[in-house]
């Protein structure tokens, strides 16, 4: 596993490719930069000089046998290959051995969601979401919340969006004054557009849909064309209102939002989803730290690097 390994290391290991970029260097070089992962982490690494037979074999979704050296480039662990070839029918080539995915198993996810389908009793809002989750369904369960930042696994999306809606179960119960369907609501479905955004949970990349208009503006043409089915105005308030948090669950335009949160729930699911997606990421950089260390820059938090407490520190503060 590649959490076993540090830097100096030299070793061979069967690895899934996740992303493989065709890039030049500066004097027109080309090169793949092939992002490998294993269910413990993922790494980095380059394929120099790469010719057309290697663009062809190397790329997202196939199975490698690479032999290697672990070191490091600007702080983040790198692979200098030795060599590198397919993985053959024979050796453990199926890429679902390698990827990283949900922590909870599709079935699951899928018997919570429905569980909490439950708890939305407002009519309009109930059938709008049990209507989009059943026509995405597949997607929903299968892919990632994003390509890198936050998620970015199997049964990612699903799972972010479960855990916003268990997060706002608690923040309900101790502010009364929340609405809690309509909360639930937008937690479920707030991401819904990366279902089009995304390619997909193998070498996701963004769609030319997702590039040029984000999964915002696409979750509130989806949740349009799901309330046109069902024959609900759009003009009531419990459409607008529900198309709100969708809009605004990014908190501000500088951030993708095309409003800024301007009622109750809305304003609450951003901090839910900022809340939820900072957690994971910070969870992800300090796991693969070692105790008493910090980790590497996370872009997403604000571009700091977070301590790993050492082993005991948690389990003593928390029994004060």
């Amino acid at each position: 596993m590649l959490n076993e390994h540090k830097k100096g290391d030299n070793y061979s290991i069967y690895l899934l490719i996740k992303a493989a970029e065709k890039r030049s260097t500066s004097k027109g070089s080309p090169y793949i930069r092939l992002t490998l992962t294993d269910r413990s982490g993922e790494i980095q690494t380059n394929i120099w000089d790469a010719s057309e037979q290697d663009n062809e074999n190397y790329i997202a979704g196939k199975v490698v046998y690479v032999t290697a050296i672990q070191d490091e480039y600007q702080g983040k662990p790198q692979l200098k290959i030795q060599d590198i070839r397919l993985a053959s029918d024979s050796e453990p080539s199926d890429p679902s051995i390698y990827e990283i995915s949900s922590p909870i198993s599709r079935k699951e996810l899928q018997s919570q969601i429905n569980d909490l389908l439950f708890q939305i009793t407002n009519p309009t809002w109930n059938r709008v979401v049990r209507n989009i989750l059943n026509k995405y369904a597949d997607a929903y369960y299968e892919f990632p919340a994003a390509k890198k930042i936050h998620h970015a696994f199997r049964g990612g999306l699903a799972f972010h969006s479960l855990s916003i809606a268990k997060l706002a179960l608690k923040v309900t119960d101790l502010y009364p004054q929340i609405n809690r369907s309509l909360l639930l609501a937008g937690a479920l479905i707030h991401d819904i557009g990366k279902v089009v955004e995304l390619s997909g949970p193998v070498g996701t990349e963004y769609t030319m849909e997702g590039q040029l208009l984000g999964h915002i503006v696409i979750g509130d043409e989806i949740i349009v064309q799901s309330a046109t089915e069902l024959g609900f105005d759009l003009s009531s308030e419990d459409m607008i209102l529900l198309r709100h948090l969708m809009i605004s669950h990014h908190n501000k335009p500088e951030f993708g939002s095309p409003e800024s949160p301007k009622e109750l729930e809305a304003y609450v699911l951003s901090k839910l989803d900022d809340l939820d997606a900072h957690i994971q990421m910070i969870t992800d950089a300090v796991g693969k730290t070692a105790a008493g260390g910090f980790s590497e820059k996370i872009f997403g938090a604000d571009n700091l690097s977070y301590y790993h407490p050492k082993d005991g520190l948690l389990a003593d503060d928390d029994s004060n």
